[in-house]
């Protein structure tokens, strides 16, 4: 997993939300159990645990875990690409919703990648408490996967962060009226 070069051992305090004892640390292995449930209580095609081992395996990925009282109750995945950040993955306990602990998860990711870099994901047009959440951070819709999501054929947001061009994706692929 990504190296910070923090002690990554010891959780750190996570900022004001509405769940006192809050803090983030690295997503473990042995946090996968608890976050299958949480995967699977927040997504109609949830990842399958490989994945999640997949994605935490890599050098360059930053997978946190937002954790009170000792147990993880969200988790997201970002993962570098090339010359681009990739947010693959992010879920908060549906008992949990509602009190900012996303916003925390990526405030803490975003701490990690270098000011300028390009972030992109993918979101269901769907999602408007996601696409209003990720507005907030300063992502901005730049086109659509057709079909993306399996379970029901709805097409994908692309949104990013940054200037997508410094991730190399070419003028000619981004939609009209997006100022590059």
């Amino acid at each position: 997993m990504h190296n910070s070069g923090l002690n990554e051992t010891v959780p750190r305090a996570a900022p004001e939300t509405g769940v006192p004892r809050l803090s983030l640390r690295p997503l473990t292995f042995a946090d996968l159990p608890v976050v299958i449930s949480i995967e699977r209580r927040s997504f109609s095609s949830p990842w399958s645990p490989g994945m999640f081992v997949l994605e935490m395996s890599k050098e360059s990925s930053i997978a946190l875990a937002a954790v009170l009282e000792g147990r993880p109750i969200a988790y997201s995945v970002f993962s570098r690409y090339e010359e681009a950040w990739h947010l693959m993955n992010i879920a908060v306990a549906p008992e949990h919703r509602r009190h900012r602990i996303a916003s925390v998860l990526i405030e803490g990711a975003l701490a990690e990648i270098e000011p300028d870099a390009p972030v992109t994901l993918e979101v269901r047009p769907s999602n408007q408490t996601a696409i209003a959440l990720y507005e907030t951070f300063g992502f901005q819709t730049y086109g659509f996967r057709k079909g993306y999501y399996p379970d029901n054929g709805e097409d994908a947001m692309i949104m990013w962060r940054g200037d997508p061009a410094l991730a190399g994706v070419p003028d000619q692929a981004l939609p009209a009226g997006t100022g590059h």
